[in-house]
């Protein structure tokens, strides 16, 4: 398990945008969990500044994390 960061805000109902850490940055479509270990959705796209990096995360089902939590990669 490994970091991926902290999700920047929730877009319409399935789509989450979260801010990575430039030393870490995960590998496209792998599997995104909460800090409770449950399955959020999955990695598609990787955006934005080298230093400063963004995830978009398709989630499975209705996305019912809040911003500022963390998420990991599994």
């Amino acid at each position: 398990m490994k970091v991926i960061g902290r999700i920047n805000a929730i877009c319409g109902r399935r789509l989450m945008i979260v801010r990575c850490d430039a030393a870490q940055l995960p590998k496209l479509y792998s599997i995104v969990v909460d800090q409770r270990m449950h399955p959020v959705g999955k990695i598609m796209d990787l955006f934005g500044n080298v230093s400063k990096p963004y995830a978009t995360v398709l989630c499975q089902d209705q996305c019912t994390s809040q911003p500022g939590e963390k998420v990991f990669a599994r």
